[in-house]
């Protein structure tokens, strides 16, 4: 497959780069491969003891990816957080059988105390992060699953202060086909993004995460596969790319073997959506990785930021 050099109005593409990629080596990746924006994690996503000074090669990082005019830059934040939750610690978004309301209010000021912690240690002069979070899958007492109910959330944000433009929202592809949304069909994609735009404006629509899935739709689980190679398939993944609403997201592949090379063939494999390629079939051997290459972490319990 050699598709077509996208058009210069394509949306940016890019990856999540999975430890053990240090910052420099992920600098070095995007540029090989030509990812044009990256998700990174800055710390062990799956333990709680979190590092107390800047990540090595953050200066490096940031320099070349400026360079390679590699953007937006996205953090994921560790698997453990769990806004929803009346404990300390559990996944993100699990209300944990307590109520819909009590956990939209928990999530709502997590939002709040997260930015407010940001502006009052951030840098004199440092631009203002977005913090950006994800649709569920809808397992357990997850929250965020609905337009609706992420809809809530921002509502109760901004009744406790948080700036519009400081909270946005990621939509992963593979959590609303697990949710019961047909994203394999464009006239659903539309209504869902007609949706999301009456009820929170695709302004706010900070990234897709364009994962295909080897779940069933409604399924509630979130098990990620090849880009056109799941139960989405290749038609529904295309739509999205080319959608003329969201030319300016940045979209992210979460895919598995993303430390085996299958970064760039599942890159390459956007690139032919967008030129309305065909896609190759890939071989055996791309469906017996260890879904640990894979970036969706642990079955998606909630929203995640």
């Amino acid at each position: 497959m050699t598709p077509a050099a996208p058009p210069i109005d394509a949306p940016r593409v890019g990856i999540h780069l999975p430890l053990p990629f240090g910052l420099r080596r992920a600098a070095k990746r995007a540029g090989e491969i030509g990812a044009r924006t990256v998700q990174v994690f800055v710390d062990n996503p799956t333990a709680w003891s979190r590092r107390k000074s800047p990540p090595r090669g953050l200066s490096e990082f940031r320099t070349r990816l400026a360079e390679l005019d590699v953007a937006p830059i996205a953090v994921h934040a560790s698997y453990l957080v769990n806004l929803a939750g009346p404990a300390a610690h559990f996944h993100t978004g699990s209300h944990r059988d307590t109520s819909v309301e009590d956990g939209v209010e928990r999530i709502a000021g997590g939002v709040a105390e997260v930015l407010r912690r940001d502006r009052e240690n951030a840098p004199a002069g440092s631009p203002d992060p977005v913090l950006a979070l994800e649709n569920a899958a809808g397992s357990g007492w997850a929250l965020g699953t609905t337009i609706e109910e992420l809809a809530a959330i921002a509502e109760g944000a901004a009744a406790m202060g948080v700036p519009e433009a400081r909270l946005g929202f990621c939509l992963d592809v593979a959590h609303a086909w697990g949710a019961g949304v047909a994203m394999d069909d464009p006239d659903a994609i539309d209504a869902w993004l007609q949706a999301f735009d009456r009820e929170l404006g695709l302004r706010r629509l900070a990234m897709v995460h364009l994962n295909d899935s080897r779940s069933e739709r409604g399924s509630r689980t979130d098990r990620h596969e090849h880009v056109g190679a799941g139960r989405i398939g290749a038609r529904g993944l295309a739509h999205l790319l080319t959608h003329p609403r969201l030319r300016t997201v940045p979209f992210v592949l979460e895919t598995p073997g993303m430390d085996a090379g299958y970064d760039a063939i599942n890159l390459d494999r956007c690139r032919a959506l967008i030129a309305g390629a065909p896609l190759d079939p890939l071989p055996p051997e791309a469906f017996q990785l260890s879904r640990r290459a894979a970036a969706s972490g642990p079955t998606e319990d909630g929203v995640q930021a």
